[in-house]
């Protein structure tokens, strides 16, 4: 805990120094109706050991629970080193790089990132970095209503994230753009294409193409891509950046590729940390990158012919040009994206792949397994990733708390967001369940079905 070196003495003599006779004072310009009054919710201060003992026992609430929940939000193995690194004061403290000439280091861990996810997209230019993936989303649909400049409908399929989309009609329903959505199969668990073939001819901007999808399925990106840029609309590829280890890269969907590829960093670095921070990554096309929004960081030379790095092709003051601005994100998930650079260069392309590789098979182990308990069946058909869909018997949450007694959080409740599939929960295993584990898992579920 920060020690705060203040004492009233020092608090006294400050306000002295500037002629205010106390802390009100400091405020006094603001309208009273404007003030919140006494803070009744917030109790009085406590000492230090009082305070660390509340810590204490509020950390012990988040209980060592064996973690089979993925749906956005990843449970991966980041090496002790990335963390040792992001936590020196260079980063930790690093505010965003406008002098150029005092943010040499930022600068360049910003290029490499950016770089990285370039080769990691198969596109052209990377940002460096948003909010988060579904922050991201809409981001990456602002553009293309931007890029696309005659038309403001966008094609979402159903097997985007529910928390994705919610998001997203939150930050574009404003804006004057619809969003149509567009169901899944049913077999399957991926994008209707017949659904999708009702639109052909119809002005629209974009069709979002998650790869994963939410369910873990794996979407036709080929046919989708063709299909979208057929009808003269972008591809949004919204994507797991673990995946692209194993899977085709966005750069290389259909004849032309994707024009925006957008998604969650979380995976690459960044601990699940009761919820947060994460960070959203977004790359592109050539063509639109003036479209894009957030920081680009380029490299040049100096008048010495020194290498060098600075913010490139945005000028700080076209955040203030209103309607005709790209969003401004800037002093962001920062320190999130040098996890993920120093999470990247230390495990390389390769160990990526293992990671990748090794989350896919656990998680098809596990399907295997848990297959054999009796009132437990595959959702959908098809290849997936690291997530799968579970069709139970019973209700899913009731299940959900008896193996969460038994110490195994069993994965994502879909009834609420999904109620036409029933009774399913979306289970993911990552690299980090051993073959024990998983026979934990199937015991617990079969408990909590059967007692």
């Amino acid at each position: 805990m920060p020690f705060i070196p203040h004492t009233e003495a020092d608090i006294r003599e400050m306000l002295a120094s500037i002629g205010a006779p106390s802390l009100d004072t400091l405020f006094e310009e603001i309208p009273a109706a404007l003030r919140s009054g006494k803070l009744s919710a917030v109790s009085d201060g406590m000492n230090e050991m009082q305070v660390t003992r509340l810590m204490a026992e509020r950390a012990a609430q988040d209980a060592p629970l064996l973690n089979f929940i993925g749906a956005g939000a990843y449970e991966h193995h980041i090496p002790a080193a990335v963390w040792q690194i992001v936590t020196r004061g260079e980063f930790y403290t690093a505010y965003t790089p406008y002098q150029a000439e005092a943010s040499q280091g930022t600068l360049q861990v910003l290029y490499e990132y950016q770089t990285m996810m370039a080769s990691l997209t198969g596109m052209d230019v990377s940002n460096a970095s948003l909010y988060d993936g579904a922050s991201g989303l809409a981001e990456a649909i602002l553009m293309a209503v931007r890029a696309h400049k005659s038309a403001r409908r966008i094609l979402l399929p159903a097997t985007v994230s529910p928390i994705y989309r919610s998001v997203v009609q939150s930050i574009v329903s404003m804006q004057d753009i619809e969003l149509v959505e567009i169901p899944f199969d049913a077999a399957t668990g991926t994008a209707d294409i017949k659904a999708l073939q009702q639109h052909a001819g119809s002005a629209f901007a974009a069709v979002v193409i998650p790869q994963p999808n939410f369910f873990g399925a794996m979407e036709d990106v080929d046919a989708l891509t063709d299909w979208a840029h057929a009808q003269d609309g972008l591809a949004i590829a919204l994507v797991n950046p673990t995946a692209l280890a194993l899977l085709k890269a966005p750069g290389q969907w259909g004849a032309k590729g994707a024009d925006i590829a957008v998604g969650e960093g979380q995976p690459l670095g960044a601990p699940l940390s009761s919820g947060g921070p994460h960070f959203g990554f977004m790359c592109c096309k050539q063509a639109l990158v003036r479209q894009m929004p957030g920081r680009i960081i380029g490299r040049t030379v100096d008048l010495d012919g020194k290498p060098g790095f600075t913010l490139t092709l945005q000028a700080r003051e076209q955040h203030i040009r209103r309607a005709k601005a790209t969003s401004n994100i800037c002093s962001n998930q920062g320190l999130m994206v040098t996890a993920a650079t120093i999470y990247m260069a230390l495990v390389g392309a390769e160990g990526l792949r293992r990671v990748a590789a090794a989350s896919h098979q656990n998680t098809a182990a596990l399907t295997v397994q848990v297959s054999g308990v009796s009132g437990v069946k595959r959702a959908f058909h098809g290849p997936h990733f690291h997530e799968v869909v579970l069709h139970l018997n019973k209700p899913v949450a009731a299940v959900l708390a008896s193996m969460q007694a038994q110490g195994i959080l069993g994965g994502y409740d879909l009834s609420a967001h999904y109620p036409q599939l029933g009774q399913t929960m979306l289970v993911c295993a990552t690299e980090t369940k051993t073959e024990a584990d998983l026979q934990r898992y199937t015991e617990a579920l079969r408990k909590a079905l059967h007692g």
